[in-house]
């Protein structure tokens, strides 16, 4: 990311904004977008748009370049026709008073109706017959499709389908033609909502910062179409999986599952897959965010039958050269946090990317704790904490009464540094709000704020718990920010300058 003006951002992703259909959708997005930039925020950070998968996380996807249908805009397709307005009441009432996102009856329904939108919809209409031609999104329609009609993971269908060959793949576009057209469909009408939402945060100067994780879903368009870019045997199972060992995040570590890459056919390519994806996302976001990138120096693999993070080796990665002859580097930011070593920092070096700070880490008693602000240099990220970290106000209702004094004995001396004034407050009231504004006062380039921490609130409004599989993506916003929430933060936007 080139060095640019200072600016400050907001982390909250789609999913999370209020809605009348048990989700955020494009629709709230836009008028998200306005509130940002009027309040003097430059940058909205989101988490990775793809179809969430098994989990329900939007980093494990059945395609990771695909749009998740359920953001689409619903009252876009009632003005179309596609929807009846008595349908879209029905729909209103079923998710009425939803605290939270409800996937198992999102997936239940939301397909359904996207369904009897489709059976509305003239299919070979001339725009659309162009996005489909254009094939972007070939490999994913094509999956879905197999996934309606056989189901089970890729590896189980029939021979040819199973291994992608051209003549398996046409007899089922073919013969399932129709099912194919529908999950083409969905993203036609995701990619045309969000090009309108787009348009809308560019005439609002309001930058968008997207995700790409490091690894994709095994069962997945991306791991059936190339299985000669993964650690896969001859029956396509995965021969080693990813993995990260215990660190700030989680004392037990994470395993994902995902199967690792198989770097040296990503080299004899020239990393011409890596480069794809990555282009993709430079073009559809304006600052891409690349997940776990310590991963690319050295990853930690696990054998495929693992059920803990012990036993794992760290092998590795493809380093700086992944990243020779691509476009758009001054755009990357590094998600460089867990266990960084010489390595990692040698390679932000060398790529010019700028790295990640998080406040929740900084206050543990060490001077030289690399994200305290007061150590900071400009080429980096700070947060206050990430989708994967408890809010400022749970993480600060988990600590006993020895370690809130420890903490906020820690932040005032901080705050002294750093020539910022806040009232702490005996019980902590204060905390939430001098964590924002020492991210703002330091000299790092952006400073990006989950909305749970501008709203103050609790462990129950936190994302996600990192080595954890129940209960995870399904926090929302019941109400939009209101003027005097987000006024505060536009005030010492304003007062910092960014």
């Amino acid at each position: 990311m080139r060095r640019a003006e200072r600016s400050a951002g907001i982390l909250c992703h789609i999913s999370a904004l209020p809605g009348k259909y048990g989700i955020g959708s494009l629709k709230e997005a836009r008028r998200f977008a306005v509130l940002l930039a009027k309040n003097g925020v430059k940058v909205w950070q989101i988490l990775p748009l793809a179809q969430t998968g098994y989990g329900d996380s939007p980093y494990l996807s059945v395609s990771s370049h695909s749009g998740n249908p359920y953001f689409i805009d619903l009252d876009a397709l009632g003005k179309r026709g596609l929807l009846a307005r008595k349908e879209i009441k029905e729909l209103r009432k079923r998710y009425r008073g939803a605290q939270k996102v409800d996937y198992a009856a999102l997936y239940e329904e939301r397909y359904a109706t996207l369904r009897l939108a489709f059976s509305r919809f003239a299919f070979d209409d001339g725009d659309f017959r162009a996005f489909v031609n254009a094939g972007r999104f070939e490999d994913y329609a094509l999956f879905m499709t197999a996934k309606t009609v056989y189901g089970g993971c890729f590896r189980d269908w029939e021979e040819g389908l199973r291994t992608h060959d051209a003549a398996a793949l046409e007899a089922l576009r073919t013969e399932h033609h129709e099912e194919y057209l529908f999950w083409q469909f969905l993203q036609y009408l995701f990619w045309g909502q969000w090009e309108e939402f787009r348009e809308v945060c560019r005439s609002h100067g309001l930058k968008i910062v997207g995700d790409v994780p490091l690894y994709c879903a095994y069962d997945s368009a991306d791991v059936w179409a190339h299985p000669e870019l993964f650690n896969l045997d001859e029956e396509l199972r995965p021969t080693g999986i990813s993995a990260a060992p215990p660190d700030e995040y989680s004392q037990a570590g994470q395993l994902w599952g995902t199967p690792t890459y198989r770097w040296p056919a990503h080299e004899k390519e020239n990393f011409a897959w890596w480069h794809a994806r990555l282009g993709e996302a430079l073009s559809v976001y304006d600052l891409v965010r690349i997940g776990h990138f310590r991963g690319l120096d050295h990853y930690y693999e696990l054998p495929a039958d693992s059920t803990t993070t012990e036993g794992g080796e760290w092998k590795e990665g493809p380093g700086k050269v992944l990243f020779k002859g691509l476009s758009g580097r001054d755009r990357i930011i590094a998600e460089d946090l867990g266990g960084s070593d010489d390595g990692v920092r040698d390679l932000l070096e060398k790529t010019g990317f700028p790295g990640m700070k998080v406040l929740l880490f900084a206050f543990d008693g060490a001077e030289d704790n690399a994200n305290l602000p007061h150590n900071f240099a400009d080429r980096c990220v700070v947060y206050t904490g990430t989708h994967d970290n408890d809010t400022v106000t749970g993480y600060l209702e988990t600590l006993s009464a020895e370690e809130f004094y420890l903490f906020r004995s820690r932040v005032a001396a901080e705050l002294e540094k750093m020539d910022v004034r806040v009232k702490l407050g005996a019980k902590g009231e204060g905390l939430p709000m001098a964590m924002i504004r020492l991210a703002l006062a330091s000299e790092a380039e952006l400073a990006i704020f989950p909305i749970q921490d501008i709203l103050r609130l609790p462990s129950a409004s936190r994302m996600n718990c990192p080595g954890t599989t129940a209960g995870n993506w399904q926090f929302r916003l019941l109400r939009q920010p209101s003027a005097r929430e987000m006024g505060r933060l536009k005030k010492w936007i304003k007062f910092y300058r960014r």
